[in-house]
């Protein structure tokens, strides 16, 4: 978010910014494009976690258990609200240099979020799966 500043923009890129804590903030109204990734912010949703380097200040995966029950939870209400959407993070959004029809790691233009976006509707399924 102060990135975003830093770099001329009028407020923060993303929509949502979920704490490490697990509190979601709300930066941006929906209905506003945002400033989060080039070419799709007109047709998409942003959302950012605290956290996302290592102490080498690397790219990872810092997400706490909070965070990702919190993003889970907000993606699945925004799926329900915006039905036929595609969850997506930074790094599927890098162009398909080899043509074979996948994003792959030496593709991407950002390693963020760290993590297969997908992942995080699949990890819940087999929870619920079992409970029933």
């Amino acid at each position: 978010t102060t990135d975003h500043l830093r770099r001329g923009f009028s407020g923060a890129g993303y929509h949502y910014y979920i704490r490490k804590n697990g509190d979601i903030k709300s930066l941006r109204p929906v209905d506003k494009p945002g400033a989060h990734a080039k070419g799709y912010n007109a047709n998409s949703i942003g959302i950012c976690y605290e956290g996302g380097l290592d102490e080498h200040g690397r790219p990872a995966d810092t997400r706490t258990p909070f965070q990702k029950h919190s993003l889970r939870v907000l993606i699945l209400l925004l799926l329900k609200d915006y039905p036929g959407s595609r969850l997506c993070g930074h790094r599927d959004l890098s162009p398909d240099l080899n043509h074979n029809g996948e994003i792959e790691p030496e593709e991407w233009i950002k390693a963020c979020p760290c993590f297969d976006a997908q992942s995080i509707l699949l990890h819940g399924r087999g929870v619920e799966r079992k409970r029933q």
